[in-house]
């Protein structure tokens, strides 16, 4: 078993971070690393294209495995069938100080072909990984910055109308 873990802290609440992270039809507007059909629900099936920096697009079929709002989302791919090469992807959200959010994207692989296919694809995941996160940190913040800006408005609207 080979894991891969990332960690990035992110200026949004949790709540902002999830609405991000499971909005898969806008992820083409911002994830240069991952693309997502279907729904962010326990026991659903996802088609995932992955594009590693420096490699090709490949396509996977996992299925979401937990679902636990908004903390942490899972999912269970496998190259082929279950055992010769399978990813167990997560990602898992933790509140932290100031309405910040620490997101951590890891995934655990396994099976009889985890060496090998980790060796041609292992590194590039890993910047893959981090790419996103950083994409899906500037998308949550510029979006918990608007929502920031939009309250205030608000609460000086209230005070002029007193």
């Amino acid at each position: 078993m080979r894991e891969l873990s990332t960690t990035i802290d992110i200026e949004a609440p949790p709540e902002t971070v999830w609405s991000v992270l499971t909005d898969f039809e806008r992820y083409p507007e911002w994830n240069p690393f991952m693309r997502v059909v279907g729904r962010p629900n326990e026991g659903a099936h996802l088609v995932v294209d992955l594009t590693p920096p420096g490699k090709r697009e490949f396509r996977f079929r996992p299925t979401v495995t937990r679902v636990e709002r908004p903390r942490e989302l899972r999912w269970l791919g496998h190259l082929f069938v279950p055992g010769l090469y399978d990813g167990d992807h997560r990602f898992t959200l933790e509140s932290v100080d100031d309405g910040r959010t620490r997101l951590t994207h890891a995934e655990s692989f396994g099976g009889v072909l985890t060496g090998i296919v980790n060796r041609f694809v292992g590194s590039a995941t890993e910047a893959g990984f981090h790419e996103m996160n950083a994409a899906l940190k500037a998308r949550a913040e510029s979006l918990a910055e608007m929502e920031r800006v939009a309250a205030r408005e608000e609460s000086s609207g209230d005070e002029l109308a007193a």
